[in-house]
């Protein structure tokens, strides 16, 4: 298929699955698949690893979005394959959804995929301490929610890192079915927000976002990162001139990558804060 059809699949907000299964990706990564991280069926991961076979290379725990109602690890195999062909071991991880879970249990179940991370990813070539935080739309929300409330368990002295992507932010009060029915029975829902629950101590952030938004409109990240500034933490801002909210993801996969330069932009950025291994 043309890189235009392609295009267009992505902007028509087409299932993720059926991107992922039409476009090229990168070669060079081993996939260890379904590995089990807690008991419910959905608590399942995948991981992406250079095929060579290097030990000690840094971990990206990717978690995607869906609006926290719907998602599915394998969709987003051009995301991993696409970390991992640069030496970064990349995990993904499903999680429970909403209707059957509500804030915060999507939330904990991402933070115990990262504490598998911790306790077994040496095994497949990771190094626990080398640790960032990624993720686009909900999951962009789900790693930020991660590192900001220590109620989840994540130790973040192992983050080098936290990358979010078009991510929700600031969003009280709730007035789409996505948050209402993930948060609107939640006592505190302040305490849903991330803009209200930033300190100091963070490891560096990068937020991407593009500007035509209208899914997850930028000042999610604006806010958040103005926040951060105040509070002594180191962050950048990444604005995409033109971009929607599924252009920060698709422009990860292989033929879109000369549409904005999300992928390089991170690398660059882990390159200049974190763990710097670069294998192509």
């Amino acid at each position: 298929m043309a890189i235009s059809g392609l295009f267009g699949i992505a902007n028509a907000f087409s299932p993720v699955g059926i991107f992922n299964a039409l476009v090229p990706k990168d070669g060079g990564v081993t996939v260890e698949r379904n590995m089990p991280f807690g008991v419910h069926p959905r608590q399942k991961l995948d991981i992406y690893r250079p095929a060579n076979d290097e030990t000690g290379l840094p971990v990206i725990y990717f978690s995607y979005g869906g609006g926290w109602e719907a998602g599915d690890k394998q969709e987003y195999g051009f995301v991993g394959r696409a970390l991992a062909a640069r030496g970064y071991v990349t995990v993904i991880a499903d999680y429970r959804l909403v209707p059957e879970v509500v804030f915060p249990d999507f939330i904990a179940d991402n933070g115990l995929a990262v504490q598998w991370i911790a306790d077994a990813i040496g095994s497949y070539g990771g190094d626990p301490g080398r640790m960032v935080l990624m993720g686009h739309s909900a999951g962009a929300y789900n790693v930020m929610m991660l590192a900001l409330d220590p109620e989840f368990g994540v130790d973040v002295s192992n983050v080098r890192a936290i990358v979010g992507l078009s991510g929700p932010y600031d969003f009280y009060p709730f007035d789409v079915s996505q948050s209402q029915n993930a948060f609107g029975d939640f006592p505190q829902p302040e305490q849903t927000q991330p803009v209200n629950l930033v300190s100091g101590g963070l490891p560096p952030v990068l937020l991407g976002h593009g500007d035509k938004d209208e899914t997850v409109f930028l000042r999610n990240s604006v806010a958040l990162a103005e926040k951060m500034t105040e509070n002594g933490v180191d962050v950048s801002l990444k604005v995409y001139e033109g971009g929607n909210h599924a252009d920060t993801l698709v422009s990860l996969a292989m033929p879109l990558r000369w549409r904005y330069g999300v992928l390089e932009d991170v690398l660059a950025f882990l390159d200049d804060h974190t763990v710097s291994i670069r294998i192509r």
